[in-house]
């Protein structure tokens, strides 16, 4: 359980490998809302770093029924061995099992795009399930999309050699977005998101430091986050053939008084007919909860030593390349596609206990993965 929202952040990456890219902006109006291509994919992922290694397939099938509806499968795994800073300090190494499956279906109404979502996330002292619904409407000939949506997640908290669940926490989140068409080669996008929380969020596991001693973390029962991320991609073909740029900047801030930035810059770029090679660098930096401390010297109502509530920075520098398999039948699409990411945390008010200094490190992500349109 204490490594949910880590892979999570995972299934994020691998999901935003799955939609795939594109290395030219080039557009025109369209002509109203279509339904997204048929499609397969199948990942195999590796996580690697602060003692943790997560490594798992995940597979993804979409197909259209008589060009009205899109029905959508995924099926991820995770197969975790956990030895973080927080386990080894606190408690013993272990390992676990993580698995998910995501529905979906989509269908377009004239301009407007309709999607449904489910989902569920299995593990052995933790379960996630959530639905979701989104609204997607073209206006001035498909040059804007005006997007809305709504989720809602219930989650149910157990305890290794507990009997039964000992709590639950339920997520609502809305979102909307714009995007809009500058010119054939210049795409903006704007978007802003409010998340709720309500219930357990925290780990039963985990412990915080008070005049020294370990305490059972005490975290609020409520939260209230809010975001919103700001994205340009230029079609760069005017100066380097066949490539383009993208850039986006996020901010987060919500009522555990945690304020956070993301800054993103990238580019991609067809080498010959087959291959197109992208990279990014992200940065990433937040400020503390209010009742977050390393070591606290007073006793108050809520404390907690969790280090992803801490002051940290972290960087991460992707590379990415794809294959398009040549003398394909007519109407498929084959690729192939390897990428390697370096992450480096380094916490500002966090100590390794073992050694007394502030801690950091590094992690390894290796997605390999083949994807077809049909």
């Amino acid at each position: 359980m204490v490594l949910r929202r880590l892979i999570d952040r995972w299934r994020g990456v691998a999901g935003s490998v799955m939609a795939g890219s594109a290395a030219s902006t080039g557009t025109t109006a369209a002509s109203g809302a279509t339904l997204p291509e048929d499609k397969a994919e199948a990942i195999f992922h590796v996580y690697d770093g602060g003692g943790v290694k997560a490594t798992g397939p995940a597979l993804l099938v979409r197909k259209s029924l008589f060009d009205r509806v899109s029905l959508s499968a995924q099926y991820y795994v995770d197969a975790v061995s956990n030895a973080s800073i927080d386990v080894v300090t606190t408690a013993s190494p272990f390992k676990e099992r993580r698995t998910a499956y995501d529905f979906s279906a989509e269908t377009v109404v004239r301009d407007s795009t309709l999607s449904l979502s489910l989902s569920r996330s299995t593990e052995p002292d933790y379960t996630a399930d959530a639905i979701g619904f989104d609204v997607a409407h073209e206006v001035f000939g498909g040059m804007s999309t005006v997007s809305m949506g709504f989720t809602r997640a219930n989650d149910q908290v157990g305890k290794k050699g507990v009997v039964g669940w000992i709590d639950r926490a339920t997520h609502w989140q809305y979102r909307a977005g714009l995007t809009q068409i500058l010119s054939p080669r210049w795409l903006v996008s704007a978007n802003a998101e409010v998340i709720s929380d309500d219930g357990y969020l925290g780990s039963p596991y985990r412990a915080a430091r008070v005049f020294g001693a370990a305490v059972p973390e005490r975290n609020p029962r409520t939260r209230t986050g809010r975001a919103v991320k700001l994205r340009s991609i230029t079609d760069t073909g005017a100066w380097l053939p066949r490539s383009s740029f993208r850039a986006e900047y996020r901010t987060y801030w919500d009522t555990w008084d945690i304020k956070a930035s993301t800054f993103e810059v990238g580019g991609s770029k067809y080498l010959g007919q087959s291959f197109l090679l992208d990279a990014s660098l992200r940065s990433y930096s937040q400020n503390k909860a209010l009742f977050y401390s390393d070591n606290a010297q007073s006793e108050t109502l809520y404390i907690s030593r969790n280090r992803q509530l801490s002051t940290f920075k972290s960087t991460s520098l992707l590379a990415k390349l794809s294959y398009t398999l040549p003398r394909m039948p007519a109407g498929y699409d084959v690729k192939l596609t390897g990428a390697y990411e370096l992450k480096r945390f380094r916490f500002n008010d966090f100590t390794d206990l073992r050694t007394g200094g502030l801690y950091s490190y590094n992690a390894n992500v290796v997605q390999v993965y083949v994807s077809a349109n049909f």
